[in-house]
């Protein structure tokens, strides 16, 4: 009988070690790529400065930054992750090399997410903006530690003023539980307070989505080369050469540039049809398939997602209104390998993986195209490290909100592991059933509006009719004269 339990105790033990090890080298993989990432987008002037404090916090925090980067993007692939678990012991249930692929492994890495992601929004991040501040008290020795007691007392400060705005929102809402719950803060306010945060990532979600969604056509457009409709390119390549020759005389020409009564503006016209005429190169050394057929595919790629999203969503609410099991809720065991999160099998598991990840690409886009969030927008060697922090608690809190808003919205029916369903918010049918219904029409808006303009503009562009004068309202052109200058060219 003892042996058997020295058995059991030893085999919890190698499970534990085994669980700990895959953490830890996946956390050590994520940290070193968000290093280059970090890297890549950071200004060098401020860690090589001549004050070498200066320099030496500065290579803290972007340490701090790494690892709060580094847990948002977990926190981006614990769905992905747990969902092709899953499938991948349905197909392998009886492999020994599987073995460690298990439910303990996975409600781990959500737990060590969900706490990493609390310590980076309420301590790390804080800790970071603080610490680049901070010069040390008056009248202390200066140094690394004088900067660090300061900011010590300023986080302090800023955790006694958030926690009580916590404890007023909570007495206004449940005024008998936060009477009973004032001294317990592990159990009831932090979770509490990232119940909030988590609400309003999901809320940003719901907005920057569907934005980005529509973005992420005119951004794709941007990098690939459009075919043109009704276009000789080569006499289009022709008349940009000689336009660019012509404002190229004429801004060497220094009598005329004396006579010209702004000189700046064909200045700014010869560069836009030197960008022009360099475009128009890209395109002609562009092969037949890149021209004709890496666009179409793309905007057919990006379509069917959007529209397979959208119908996703669709199904749901129709779930919500005859199935109690459709709300998002917790779990405590996931039951890996028993059976497929997808009534399509393992193929409807890629879909809702690929999914997610664009949903989340989509969103990040969003963010940073909508106007309140542009000055946060990462430039290559030139951002600095406020700039860093923000990005970085930005993306956290998209991030973590992430599985979230997959679950709210019918994306996938793997529920919610540990603390992520603990949430207040999600037993509401009315703001599930709602936030949904906002999904789906914002989705559909955006996709209707970016598909309309864009083929009406393409075939603007098709007829000639971007050469008219811009006093001509181009909505007021009649459908016949559209039709006939078509036909026209097609003859």
């Amino acid at each position: 009988m003892e042996t058997e339990d020295v058995t059991v105790r030893e085999q919890l033990f190698h499970n534990q070690v085994r669980e700990t090890i895959i953490c830890v080298l996946l956390f050590i993989c994520l940290y070193i790529l968000s290093h280059f990432i970090l890297t890549h987008f950071k200004k060098n002037a401020e860690f090589v400065a001549d004050d070498i404090e200066d320099a030496t916090v500065n290579k803290i925090v972007l340490r701090l930054c790494t690892f709060t980067l580094s847990v948002a993007v977990c926190a981006v692939l614990l769905l992905p992750i747990s969902i092709l678990s899953n499938e991948v012991l349905l197909m392998f249930p009886h492999s020994y090399y599987m073995q460690w692929l298990n439910g303990s492994l996975i409600r781990g890495l959500w737990n060590l997410v969900f706490l990493f992601s609390n310590l980076s929004l309420v301590f790390l991040m804080p800790f970071a903006y603080f610490f680049t501040e901070s010069e040390g008290f008056t009248g202390s020795k200066k140094g690394i530690m004088a900067r660090v007691y300061e900011t010590a007392v300023m986080l302090l400060l800023l955790s006694l003023l958030v926690l009580g705005i916590v404890w007023v929102a909570s007495a206004l809402l449940h005024h008998n539980s936060a009477r009973e719950s004032l001294y317990d803060l592990w159990e009831y306010y932090l979770p509490y307070l990232y119940s909030g945060i988590s609400l309003f990532g999901v809320l940003l979600l719901l907005l920057c989505t569907p934005f980005g969604l529509s973005r992420m056509f005119s951004i794709t457009g941007s990098l690939l080369v459009k075919p043109r409709l009704l276009e000789n390119l080569e006499e289009t390549m022709n008349c940009t050469v000689f336009e660019e020759a012509s404002l190229s005389r004429k801004l060497k020409s220094n009598t005329f540039c004396w006579m010209s009564a702004n000189p700046e503006s064909i200045n700014t016209e010869f560069l836009s049809v030197q960008s022009k005429r360099i475009a128009l190169e890209l395109r002609k050394r562009a092969s037949p398939w890149q021209r004709n057929l890496g666009y179409p595919v793309a905007m057919l790629l990006l379509l069917a997602l959007t529209a397979v999203s959208a119908l996703m969503v669709c199904f749901h609410v129709l779930e919500l209104l005859f199935d109690e099991s459709a709300m998002p809720r917790g779990m405590e065991d996931p039951h890996l390998g028993r059976a497929s999160f997808s009534m399509f099998g393992s193929l409807g598991a890629a879909v809702q993986v690929v999914i997610i990840l664009y949903l989340m690409v989509s969103s990040v886009v969003g963010f940073y195209s909508s106007p309140l969030f542009t000055g946060l927008l990462p430039r290559a060697q030139d951002t600095t490290l406020t700039q860093i922090i923000g990005n970085c608690v930005s993306l956290v809190i998209l991030s973590s909100a992430l599985p979230v808003f997959s679950r709210t919205l019918g994306i996938t029916r793997f529920d919610l592991l540990g603390d992520f369903g603990r949430y207040n918010w999600l037993g509401s049918f009315h703001i599930v059933f709602l936030y949904n219904m906002l999904f789906a029409g914002l989705t559909s808006a955006c996709l209707i509006n970016t598909v309309t303009w864009a083929l009406q503009r393409e075939l603007i562009r098709a007829f000639g009719l971007h050469r008219l004068p811009r006093t001509v309202s181009r909505s007021t052109i009649p459908l016949k004269l559209l039709l006939a200058n078509g036909l026209s060219k097609i003859h």
